[in-house]
């Protein structure tokens, strides 16, 4: 099972290595926290979309997900949304702090892990599952993103009206109906497009997370410390857990149940850093709690993947 762990390793490190980027090119003088905050709204508005279509427009059919766990991943979200929603706001009194914690719960790192462990651990003939999976799961992430910040943004809270409006005007968004359009209506980009699509959409997670590393200040980690440690038991160990145990009751097993397992213990979105700092969020939270997930994962997933391999349930 080191292998499982050399999957995990691999596919954290390119994270790591560019944060360390961003944070060395502040500290040569290159780069400015100011431009880093330009680069970080460009990002967001016109790089990250082409990521949303790339990721539904390149999904294989080939492999269909069962009715059961399709159902299950929306259903579990939703109730797991809505709780969130519930409860984070006794508990937490800072409205941009709020979504963000709720956001860095419920909001995984499914796009890069889902396919990648699946293929390790299966084989390619089985992660063709988790395309379709993604496509679901991502979608539904990323507009339940836009609901739980605009419902925590500081100042006047957007009428139904607005806050549809501004769904419309979501740029992830705008990529996922893209994507999700040209995937059910079979519409295949020509190569003078399809080529800088996939090139644009392999530039926003280097970006984002190049941004992330010159704007991430260590020395506030401490301040932010029991947010930090409370989303990360949260998010790695307990849902996963529960979740996990919910999917077997209701039959859920082998490559199925290991998708679950793949949606809910996964990192924090990288997304979700420049989706809370540009929505009114608390962007240095956000960032941290990408940053902190990422490193903690490692650990968290290779015992996941232990565990359940030694109990028998992933069918090796």
């Amino acid at each position: 099972m080191w292998e499982s762990f050399g999957v995990a390793f691999n596919a954290v490190m390119p994270f790591m290595i560019y944060l360390f980027i961003g944070y060395g090119l502040v500290r040569i003088g290159w780069a400015d926290r100011a431009f880093l905050n330009r680069l970080n709204k460009l990002t967001f508005q016109a790089i990250f979309p082409f990521m949303m279509f790339q990721n539904i427009y390149g999904v294989s059919s080939d492999g269909m997900p069962s009715a059961k766990l399709l159902v299950f991943s929306v259903v579990s979200l939703l109730t797991l949304i809505g709780l969130l929603m519930l409860i984070v706001p006794r508990i937490v009194k800072e409205n941009p702090r709020r979504g963000v914690i709720i956001q860095g719960i419920f909001r995984s790192n499914f796009v890069l892990y889902g396919i990648s462990l699946t293929t390790f651990v299966y084989g390619e003939e089985r992660a063709s599952v988790a395309g379709i999976l993604i496509m679901v799961v991502v979608s539904l992430f990323n507009v339940s993103a836009v609901v739980v910040l605009e419902a925590f943004r500081e100042g006047e809270k957007s009428s139904l009206g607005q806050l549809l409006m501004k769904l419309v005007k979501n740029p992830l968004l705008q990529g996922c109906v893209l994507g999700l359009i040209a995937f059910f209506l079979h519409i295949k980009l020509p190569t003078f497009l399809e080529k800088p699509v996939s090139a644009l959409a392999g530039m926003a997670t280097p970006l984002a997370m190049i941004t992330l590393g010159g704007t991430l200040q260590f020395s506030s980690l401490k301040k932010n410390r029991k947010p930090i440690c409370a989303v990360l038991v949260l998010k790695l160990v307990l849902i996963p857990i529960v979740m996990l145990c919910a999917a077997y009751a209701l039959g859920l097993r082998e490559v199925e149940l290991f998708l679950v397992l793949v949606i809910y213990a996964t990192p924090v979105a990288t997304s979700s850093y420049p989706m809370a700092a540009n929505m009114g969020g608390d962007g240095e939270l956000a960032g941290q709690l990408v940053f902190v997930s990422s490193l903690v994962s490692l650990g968290t997933m290779f015992f996941f993947i232990f565990c359940l391999s030694r109990l028998g349930l992933l069918g090796l």
